[in-house]
């Protein structure tokens, strides 16, 4: 249901999301009087409290108990509320710097080495996916004209595999009569392609200067951009769907995990179904790393996905709240962090925790 969150009722719903993160027991009236300056009697806190469980942001476990946050509550304090923690941020940077030797070590002993510093340090299963290292480079590129303005763009990968797309150039009547002069063109571009995209990755031709080619050229820029841009988001790298996963004995600390039929469920999950869980945690959009590419955009902030209870699709999680950030690799995203922990966990510190962790791997492995 639609409710307008006044500015008493975000102040309830607020201490009571932060009095239950901190004790895992139902808040009363009477807690949030004693701990909290809300400058309120208990009365109108119960009445904001009955108000906040119509709404569907706390509920009651059971009758004269106190409320618990509802996801949706839950959901409403992480949108308005929650700012990253700069200083968690500092701190997992820092732990990272002084604890892994991306000089020294392989990829995988850095990852693994990471997911256990994040783990220890935010007390939550910890994620992070093998990086897709395998994207294909370009090896060679060739166009050529099929009817008077249609043409193929045929792209040989370092693999030896090829890709072509077609593509009609724009109708020039005195043109489609000169199909040699054409030809020539296409070739002409077809070699500056090549002089400036062989050997790495095909987005590159976001970044060409078409100036250095003649003006009678430049006009099959944008289209021969576009077109190659298209066969970028066809071609796959080759998927490792393995998952560093950490922490698992810190999380059955919780008090949420105490049922060992729950418990089972979450651990077959994060132990059998790994390939289910990495199509949760790492969605690439490359769409929006086009587009900061295109821009000329580096260490752009990636986007956070938040996905608490019933918004995981996974049931075994729906007792949790799952955070993850994709890492890039010279803007492009290969990898992700994640966190796994109760609802009820420090926003505020475990969004900057993937955050952080993500830039750092990101610079890493964009130097590297």
């Amino acid at each position: 249901m639609s409710f307008d969150l006044d500015k008493r009722h975000q102040q309830i719903l607020w201490a009571t999301i932060r009095q239950y993160i901190s004790t895992a027991e139902p808040v009363g009236s009477k807690t949030l009087v004693d701990g909290y300056n809300l400058n309120i009697s208990p009365a109108t806190i119960r009445s904001g409290f009955a108000t906040l469980e119509k709404a569907g942001f706390l509920y009651q476990p059971h009758t004269s108990a106190g409320r618990i946050p509802s996801d949706s509550g839950y959901r409403l304090y992480v949108d308005r509320s929650i700012k990253p923690s700069p200083a968690i941020s500092r701190q997992v940077e820092k732990l990272l710097a002084d604890k892994l030797d991306w000089d020294g070590w392989s990829l995988e002993a850095v990852l693994r080495g990471a997911v256990e510093v994040l783990a220890t340090l935010s007390g939550y299963v910890t994620m992070i996916t093998l990086p897709q290292t395998r994207r294909l480079t370009v090896k060679h590129i060739q166009i050529v004209r099929l009817e008077a303005t249609k043409i193929m763009v045929i792209v040989v990968w370092d693999s030896y595999e090829t890709q072509s797309i077609l593509m009609q150039l724009p109708q020039e009547p005195a043109r489609i009569a000169d199909g040699d002069a054409l030809d020539r063109e296409l070739q002409v571009v077809s070699n500056f392609l090549n002089s400036k995209l062989r050997g790495g990755s095909i987005l590159e031709v976001l970044k060409l200067d078409w100036s250095e080619l003649d003006i009678q050229l430049q006009q099959h820029a944008e289209v021969i951009s576009n077109s190659l841009t298209d066969l970028s988001r066809q071609s796959k790298p080759i998927n490792s769907s393995q998952i560093m996963i950490w922490g698992i004995a810190e999380i059955l600390c919780q008090p949420e995990f105490s049922q060992l039929r729950q418990v089972k469920t979450l651990l077959h999950l994060l132990e059998s179904e790994q390939d289910k869980i990495w199509e949760l945690i790492f969605n690439p959009n490359l769409d929006s790393a086009l587009v900061s590419i295109a821009a000329g955009i580096e260490n752009l902030q990636p986007e956070t996905t938040i996905r608490i209870g019933i918004e995981n699709p996974l049931k075994p999680m729906q007792s949790c709240t799952l955070i993850s950030t994709n890492y890039h690799q010279d803007s492009i995203p290969v990898g992700s962090v994640s966190v796994l922990g109760p609802k009820r966990m420090l926003y505020e510190n475990a969004i900057a925790l993937v955050q952080s962790a993500a830039n750092h791997i990101s610079v890493a492995l964009s130097q590297g």
